[in-house]
């Protein structure tokens, strides 16, 4: 994680590459929040590296993208064993989701995962429930009904997509396939033409 942003030593800016500026970059690198943040000695300085970019890209109206940002923040505070600012930040990347545009069913698992994560039970379930009713594809089914099992043993640990998901779906990976099933290869054909099997 210490290699997706970078940091400008002077100002302070922070992006995946900070060779070209984003354009409000200059306004949101002056502003009073950015400069506070930046003098906040109690702040990990990874996590404010990303909780630098969250404030450019909310200041440009990119907030799930900040939401994004912010959430990382999280998980350098979960690295750090920091679990009040890895809470807090979670809360904050969901305060950032539900502000930008409608969220499709996949973020919506991210804000029912980062609301389990930090604790907040009854929103993580309410959530997590209304996404259900929805009706969503069968991955993110899947996914809520482990977030749902979760939030309900009250289990605020990591967790990943794959353990909601079963192991090799009804159709085989395309791997498992025989090569005959592809049709005859050329050393067959070959060998047939000739005669020599």
């Amino acid at each position: 994680m210490a290699r997706w942003l970078q940091q400008c030593p002077g100002c302070g800016y922070a992006a995946p590459d900070i060779t070209r500026a984003h354009p409000a970059a200059a306004e949101a690198v002056r502003a009073a929040p950015f400069r506070a943040l930046l003098a906040e000695s109690g702040t990990p300085p990874l996590a404010r590296r990303f909780l630098a970019w969250a404030l450019v890209l909310e200041e440009t109206g990119a907030l799930h993208a900040s939401a994004e940002a912010t959430l990382h923040a999280a998980w350098v505070a979960d690295d750090l064993g920091r679990g009040e600012f890895a809470r807090a930040w979670r809360l904050d990347a969901v305060a950032l989701w539900r502000s930008g545009p409608p969220l499709d069913s996949e973020q919506t698992v991210r804000v029912i995962d980062a609301l389990r994560r930090a604790e907040a039970w009854g929103d993580a379930g309410a959530t997590a429930e209304a996404l259900a009713l929805t009706e969503p594809p069968e991955a993110v089914a899947q996914v809520v009904a482990l977030e749902r099992r979760l939030i309900q043993s009250q289990d605020a640990g990591r967790h990943t997509v794959a353990s909601a998901l079963p192991p090799p779906s009804r159709r085989p990976h395309v791997t498992h396939q025989r090569i005959e099933a592809r049709g005859e290869g050329l050393w067959t054909r070959l060998r047939r033409w000739l005669g020599w099997g």
